[in-house]
């Protein structure tokens, strides 16, 4: 009797439900994932900021999470093109959304055949070629182009979803390596476009899904699998002309694309619109952020902002001087100049007005916030940064640093340690980079004051362990005294009740704002007017300093310039020390401090 084993052949693929559909894009997703930092490293256009890989990544792995696959082809379809549009990351990531979109309109049943998922992914690519403001070829849209017509070509000759995806593979191949000659700044360079080769990478891992024996052990495997060679020498080839990389999330009723291309007109490039008449999102390269959420604002409600500093990336990928990264929040006051020089990397905290969310000093700057909360309906509201948007920023310096510091906002103030927390433990499994999350139990000046000689360490070259240890030991020795003028921000952010707010404004009460050794706030002092604030303050630093000498202190306001530096100049007086830096309080902490409200920062050294 024969005892060999009979291989069984694998049954064609004839028809795509809600189940193999999604498959396949985990599988394709999860070679992006495996590849994103090679794809970081050959990022050059439209801009050199090094973050196509992460963008992608961040795109399709927020897809993954937001969706389950279904039966129907079409709910699945529907739920992931949403879900597309939600999590959208930079160029190639809104270009991938608005194909999906463009891909959902054009399915109405449970299951597909070949010839009509062909006609459908050619609709979906007008769709996604009419987001773009200038196309360009020699990118993601040359290949998606090229991909599509052989795919209608294959459909001619057989119905087999995997030997269609995997004879198409060549076309899409060709086409990427062709990039370069439609591409001046790719071909001076000798690279082909990132988000073409992330493409080509998807297609990749749906055919080496579709041709595995053990399904779930290929997925769970890719994304360790290795890169390719990486580029030996950085792409240089000169600074974004526009700063930030400018993204929202716009919902509404019939809003119109033309008239939003028409309002943010010359105010960058790179325009890219995804999404439908209800909930657009919007892609932009600008160096004035706010000026463009300004111009979106009579279209509909902003829900989503997001504007990375491509200017900082472009530095880390071509003049980095370090290789520690080192992160913080927004609630770090450090004049932007000094964080820029240092390269401290920051993630923004959020301010809510209404339903309208705006970034912590980057959408919202101090003036612009106080202005809008004197006539605002609602007291503004504030929140911590997600765990997704930690999660990109971890996945973009990984990709770029051997180790990562981040010192945060107290934790008993915010969520943002937690979060940054998770997400470091996840970006440090998957990359095997070392990330150490440390709970500052400051805020605003004093937080600034750990971050600026955290900063300066690590460009004379502490070790990751020195950096940590150090940071760890200045928390001990640094204080915030905060000299509130007015309790009115403080009640209509419901941290003092109504009826202690009448009394400290018939009493003329001015607080004095501290933290405690675990970082949560406590009532220091009290005083019947600024001044005598002030005067107590000036005691309390004495009292201070008897702890250890000096190292510096800075001073903070919340639009009071003229009592900081009344105040500065009694402390130099007392010291014989000018502060290392005066700067505007962040709109985040302005929002419980209120307008007018002054503070010192200070750390002492350690007696010998």
């Amino acid at each position: 009797m024969d005892t060999r084993k009979k291989v069984k052949k694998k049954s064609r693929l004839t028809h795509l439900n809600g189940h193999s559909l999604y498959t396949a894009f985990a599988a394709g997703s999860s070679k992006i994932l495996a590849q994103q930092q090679y794809m970081n490293r050959i990022n050059v256009f439209p801009v050199p900021d090094g973050d196509t890989g992460t963008n992608l990544a961040a795109t399709v792995q927020h897809i993954l999470d937001e969706t389950h696959p279904q039966r129907s082809l079409k709910h699945t379809v529907d739920a992931m093109a949403s879900a597309a549009l939600d999590g959208a990351r930079g160029n190639s990531g809104i270009i991938l959304a608005q194909f999906l979109y463009g891909f959902s309109r054009k399915i109405e049943d449970h299951q597909i055949n070949a010839k009509r998922f062909a006609a459908a992914i050619k609709r979906a690519f007008q769709y996604a070629l009419q987001a773009i403001e200038h196309p360009v070829e020699g990118t993601i849209i040359s290949v998606m182009r090229d991909w599509i017509q052989h795919i209608d070509t294959l459909t001619q000759k057989g119905d087999d979803f995997g030997q269609m995806i995997t004879e198409s593979l060549k076309s899409a191949t060709r086409s990427l390596k062709q990039t370069p000659e439609k591409l001046k700044v790719l071909r001076q360079h000798k690279v082909v476009d990132a988000g073409a080769q992330g493409f080509v990478f998807f297609l990749e891992g749906v055919i080496e899904f579709l041709k595995s024996r053990n399904p779930r052990a290929y997925l769970r495997s890719i994304r360790r699998s290795a890169p390719p060679p990486a580029v030996n020498e950085p792409l240089h080839s000169g600074p974004p002309e526009h700063r930030f990389c400018t993204e929202a999330i716009l919902e509404g009723r019939e809003i119109d694309p033309d008239r939003i291309r028409m309002a943010v007109s010359g105010m960058g490039d790179s325009l890219v619109l995804a999404g439908s008449p209800e909930k657009m999102r919007l892609h932009i390269h600008a160096n004035d952020p706010a000026q463009v959420f300004a111009a979106l604002l009579p279209f509909g409600r902003i829900t989503r902002q997001k504007a990375d500093d491509m200017e900082m990336q472009y530095q880390v990928m071509n003049h980095r001087k370090a290789d520690i990264a080192l992160l913080t929040d927004s609630v770090c006051d450090m004049p932007r100049e000094e964080m820029r020089e240092m390269q401290v990397h920051m993630v923004p905290l959020n301010l809510h007005f209404g339903e309208t969310r705006f970034l912590d000093k980057v959408t919202m700057t101090p003036d612009h916030f106080y202005a809008r909360a004197e006539t605002a309906p609602a007291f503004p509201t504030t929140s911590q940064p997600s765990y997704r948007e930690f999660e990109n920023m971890y996945r973009f310096l990984a990709s770029h640093y051997r180790s990562i510091v981040a010192v945060h906002l107290s934790s008993q103030l915010s969520g943002t340690w937690q979060n940054s927390r998770l997400a470091a433990g996840k970006v440090a499994a998957e990359s095997k980079k070392r990330i150490s999350v440390i709970d500052s139990r400051q805020l605003s000046g004093s937080l600034g004051l750990i971050v600026y000689r955290a900063a300066r360490a690590i460009l004379d070259g502490a070790d990751h362990d020195e950096v940590v240890r150090r940071v760890e030991s200045w928390r001990e020795r640094t204080r915030i005294l905060v000299s509130v003028k007015t309790m009115e921000f403080m009640v209509r952010g419901g941290r003092v009740s109504p009826l202690k707010g009448r009394l400290a404004r018939l009493l003329n009460l001015k607080p004095i704002i501290s933290l405690d050794s675990q970082g949560k706030s406590v009532l220091y002092d009290k005083a019947f007017s600024q001044k005598g604030n002030m005067l107590k303050v000036l005691r309390l630093i004495r009292r201070q300093l008897q702890a250890g000498p000096l190292w510096n202190y800075v001073m903070l306001h919340a639009r009071n310039p003229r009592d900081a530096a009344w105040f500065a100049r009694q402390i130099e007086a007392e010291t014989g020390k000018s502060p290392l830096y005066t700067v505007d309080i962040s709109p985040v902490v302005g929002a419980n401090a209120g307008e007018g409200a002054v503070a010192v920062a200070l750390m002492t050294e350690l007696r010998t």
